[in-house]
């Protein structure tokens, strides 16, 4: 990578790069394995279980697989008792990680566009940004229900160009998984990820980027406006 790349917006995911979202989607996820007599789950295997939405991590949740479908009658009773528990514990030990304020506040300085690309539904992005006093840095909050297709389509990230008035070149993705490699390199943006969120429980090195940086605030130095 040839430092600082010039660009004029930055998109940021949600769960595992602004918010350490897992303790939260693990006690509603352990509350919903309780309800419906499994066996219980550790925040661990949660967090590996992160990135592409609810609705397969409650079939993650249930399978105890990446990509295996629970019986259609389970999923139909795992997925509201999921929902209900994370719905009223959705920001309660959220909280950003380290950086993450400094980051945007540099992003701001800088005169870049903002926005949160997240495949988490809307009912939950929202009051969790809020929560956590993040919503007002965004210009722009694309959740996984916004569109008809979320990461790792480059659907999302096109749209944000078309919002900003920008090209694909001119867009940097921040993220913590292979949703978001691939997603960037489909829509032709520059990518860097964080190590410390949630992969799938595999190291972000393996990935398809321009960077691995170490907060969001040290990601702000390899960038410049265009």
């Amino acid at each position: 990578m040839n430092a600082p790349i010039a660009i004029k917006a930055v998109v940021i995911d949600l769960d595992g790069t602004l918010l350490d979202t897992a303790p939260d989607l693990a006690d509603a996820a352990m509350a919903m394995a309780d309800e419906l007599g499994l066996p219980p789950i550790t925040l661990d295997e949660v967090k590996t279980y992160i990135g592409n939405g609810v609705s397969r991590l409650v079939k993650r949740v249930l399978t105890r697989d990446m990509e295996a479908d629970p019986a259609p009658e389970l999923f139909g009773r795992a997925l509201p008792a999921f929902e209900k528990h994370y719905a009223n514990w959705v920001s309660r030990k959220s909280r950003p990680f380290p950086g993450v304020v400094e980051g945007l506040e540099a992003f701001k300085a800088m005169g870049l566009h903002l926005a949160c690309i997240t495949n988490k539904a809307e009912r939950f992005t929202h009051p969790l940004l809020k929560d956590t006093g993040l919503i007002d840095y965004f210009e722009l909050i694309l959740s996984g229900d916004t569109l008809p297709e979320k990461k790792p389509s480059p659907l999302p990230l096109l749209h944000a160009c078309q919002v900003f008035g920008i090209e694909p070149s001119e867009l940097l993705l921040i993220g913590d998984s292979l949703n978001d490699t691939q997603a960037a390199r489909a829509a032709g943006c520059h990518v860097f990820c964080v190590p410390y969120g949630y992969n799938r429980g595999r190291p972000v090195t393996e990935l398809d980027l321009d960077a691995v940086v170490p907060s969001l605030l040290e990601a702000s130095k390899l960038i410049s406006k265009a």
